[in-house]
């Protein structure tokens, strides 16, 4: 395809990245919102993030589970054209719901948590397909340029969702329009016609490249059997806990945990004794990357889709949900701050004309993020002093000198640091070091990723499969975090990205040892593009 060919659906394509990024930031917008209009409890208001990160782990255990049973990819039969255009139909559907329902006099919580997981199911499909096929659309040698730049948009996505969610419901920055659902009506309508015109334009456009994936599925039932048993709590936390004794409804979300910790780690000591049909769970580093994946995007969503009841406190400002969008759109965009100062590594240039780069970079996306809160009507004063948070983090990136083992280990220190700060301390300086969770963030999917799969030989597209699958942390953790809040304090509650920070430390040390043992130096690996 020539270079004139690839641009339109490159663009068509990141505005589906953008989408993405979107939905899932402005969460921590409709969280507290949902939270008040429907009096719900600080757990009940993290079933938002368990519709919505649940929806991504079934999506992608469904398409493993069927490639298995019928020894052929699924999507590669399929295509992946029409795997975007099926996803995208779905969220359609999702994003139809939403807008319907948000219209009702009568609409549940219920409701709003069914079309949400239908969205997200669709990205699900979406991302699953998306991401080889921007590869396709250009030299494979250019493959990851082409990731960063619809990376990029994703990032912008998450920066704009919570301050453009935040105005429909609320009105302009100072307005005194009153929140209802119904003022969402219009604009998931507006996405779900998005959906629409982008689905349309992939299968009228009869120039995009066909992809084929030559790879064989490898059998492995025990592996399989792992991520059935994780399914099991999961499907019975999201469709039917209705049906449950109180008690135990009450507190299934640590019954779900305790069952996806405990078969990983029991996969983990099985395969060693025993490898045959493991597959990739055979490999220590693969279950230990699922298990960080796992936490890594747990403590992403629950550190700012807890932030909105958090900003409520006396202490912390006395907020309601109206005046939030600065400060969670600082904490997304942290996210891209990180993420395109790891981009720089991409390109092709001079480790002189890099070194400024990393540090010139995350200043001009800082400033970037605050002309967007400026021109949206936000606040900007109140968050300039979040610099020096900038600064640690470039000190950080320069350290870690793209090693993704030690740039894992800097940045959950950052990360632990910044949890236990924000712990000790109340008004700016807390909040502050809370929201600096984003930019330890930032880099660790690349980083976990490549250490990951590092060594998997035949099974490194299932391995990274099984990773991709682990974004069910963003189900767990925040409803996790939640339920702590009611019962100790939402402030107090904050230790739980504490101890998921420390995992991911002990991962990057442990991963560290365990390929050293296998041959492997991972200070020949690099990490790769962002999540």
């Amino acid at each position: 395809m020539s270079s004139k060919n690839q641009q339109t659906p490159l663009f068509t394509l990141a505005v589906v990245f953008f989408f993405w990024g979107f939905v899932a930031a402005s969460n921590g917008i409709f969280i507290p919102f949902c939270k008040t209009h429907f009096s719900l409890s600080q757990y009940e208001s993290q079933l938002i993030d368990a519709s919505f990160y649940a929806a991504y782990f079934f999506g992608s255990f469904f398409l493993y589970y069927f490639s298995q049973i019928n020894k052929q990819d699924i999507l590669n039969k399929i295509g992946f054209k029409s795997g975007i255009i099926y996803g995208l139909l779905a969220s359609v559907v999702g994003a139809g719901l939403l807008s319907v329902f948000s219209g009702l006099e009568q609409v549940t919580f219920s409701m709003i948590l069914g079309a949400f997981f239908i969205i997200a199911l669709g990205f699900s499909l979406q991302q699953t397909a998306a991401n080889p096929f921007v590869v396709a659309l250009g030299p494979v040698e250019t493959g990851t340029h082409r990731l960063n730049f619809t990376g990029g948009v994703n990032s912008l996505g998450t920066l704009l969702g919570p301050i453009v969610v935040s105005i429909v419901l609320f009105g302009a920055i100072g307005s005194s329009q009153q929140a209802t659902l119904a003022n969402i009506n219009t604009l998931y309508l507006i996405l779900a016609v998005l959906f629409a015109l982008v689905a349309l334009f992939f299968f009228m456009n009869k120039s995009l490249p066909s992809i084929n994936n030559s790879e064989q599925i490898e059998n492995s039932t025990k592996a399989t059997q792992t991520l059935f048993i994780i399914a099991i709590p999961v499907a019975i936390l999201l469709f039917l806990t209705n049906f449950l004794p109180a008690f135990i409804a009450d507190n299934f979300i640590f019954i779900c945990l305790v069952v996806i910790v405990g078969i990983l780690l029991y996969a983990l000591s099985a395969s060693k004794n025993n490898p045959q049909a493991w597959g990739a769970m055979h490999y220590p580093q693969l279950v230990l990357g699922m298990l960080a994946i796992f936490t890594y995007v747990g403590v992403e969503v629950t550190i700012q889709s807890n932030m909105g009841a958090l900003l409520q406190l006396q202490e912390f400002g006395s907020y309601d949900e109206s005046k939030i969008s600065n400060f969670i759109s600082l904490y997304w965009g942290s996210l891209m701050i990180g993420r395109w100062t790891g981009a720089v590594s991409a390109f092709n240039i001079s480790s002189k004309i890099r070194q400024l780069l990393t540090f010139v970079v995350p200043f001009v996306a800082f400033g970037f993020i605050l002309f967007v809160n400026y021109y949206s009507g936000n606040a900007i004063a109140e968050l300039l002093p979040y610099a020096l948070c900038i600064i640690v983090a470039v000190a950080a990136f320069f350290l870690g000198n793209e090693k993704p083992a030690k740039t894992l280990l800097l940045f959950a220190v950052i990360g632990i640091i910044g949890m236990l700060v924000g712990l000790l301390t109340t008004v700016n300086i807390s909040l502050f070091a809370f929201i600096s969770g984003g930019l330890a963030c930032s880099i660790m999917w690349p980083s976990i990723f490549s250490l990951s799969i590092a060594g998997l030989g035949k099974y490194t597209s299932q391995g990274a499969s099984f990773l991709i699958m682990m974004i069910l942390g963003g189900a767990i953790i925040p409803p996790i975090q939640g339920k702590v809040a009611d019962s100790m304090g939402i402030h107090v509650s904050y230790f739980i990205p504490v101890l998921c920070f420390m995992y991911l430390a002990f991962f990057a040390l442990k991963t560290k040892s365990i390929l050293k043992e296998q041959g492997i130096f991972v200070d020949d690996l690099q990490s790769g593009g962002g999540h």
